[in-house]
């Protein structure tokens, strides 16, 4: 694709958006994905197969437990890139985090995350007040449906050879 020669004055931010969309690179937020050594991914793998059967009864004994960050103001901006269609699970257009991927609990961060979208903290005794308040407020059919995944998980883990899963 070519844009521009170098006879030619510089094409603006408009005709490069323009040129990149018709050859179907469309501006898009990455996929906040994990980097998962090979280590990891045999260990995750593992652990999966192992994990594999167990039932509703043996996932509702086990906690999880996970990090998760909450701004006082706003959000940490955005990331963009640029990729073809069908390509947003590839690694080389994910953006990587240092967390666990697929964790149940991260679906309940999340879940809280959701709960407080828009609420707004002048302190950070108020912000954990409102935390806890929206914690309390998640109901156990949402807990129940996370113990129900656990068996797809494992196999997502399991077919991904150990990488990031959709989960």
């Amino acid at each position: 694709m070519v844009v521009t020669s170098p006879v030619e004055p510089a094409p603006s931010r408009k005709t490069i958006r323009r040129r990149l969309q018709a050859n179907g690179l469309h501006g898009r937020r990455p996929v906040r994905k994990p980097f998962i050594s090979e280590k990891n991914r045999r260990a995750r793998v593992a652990w999966a197969r192992a994990h594999l059967n167990w039932g509703r009864a043996e996932w509702a004994k086990h906690i999880w437990s996970d990090e998760s960050k909450f701004n006082m103001f706003g959000s940490d901006g955005n990331t963009w890139i640029r990729r073809p269609v069908g390509a947003r699970y590839l690694p080389k257009y994910q953006l990587p985090t240092v967390k666990h991927g697929g964790g149940s609990c991260m679906h309940l961060w999340e879940e809280l995350e959701r709960r407080l979208k828009g609420v707004r903290a002048t302190n950070v005794d108020q912000k954990f007040s409102q935390l806890e308040a929206a914690w309390k407020t998640i109901p156990l059919s949402i807990v129940d449906t996370l113990l129900d995944s656990m068996p797809r998980r494992c196999q997502a883990v399991i077919d991904a050879k150990g990488f990031a899963t959709k989960y």
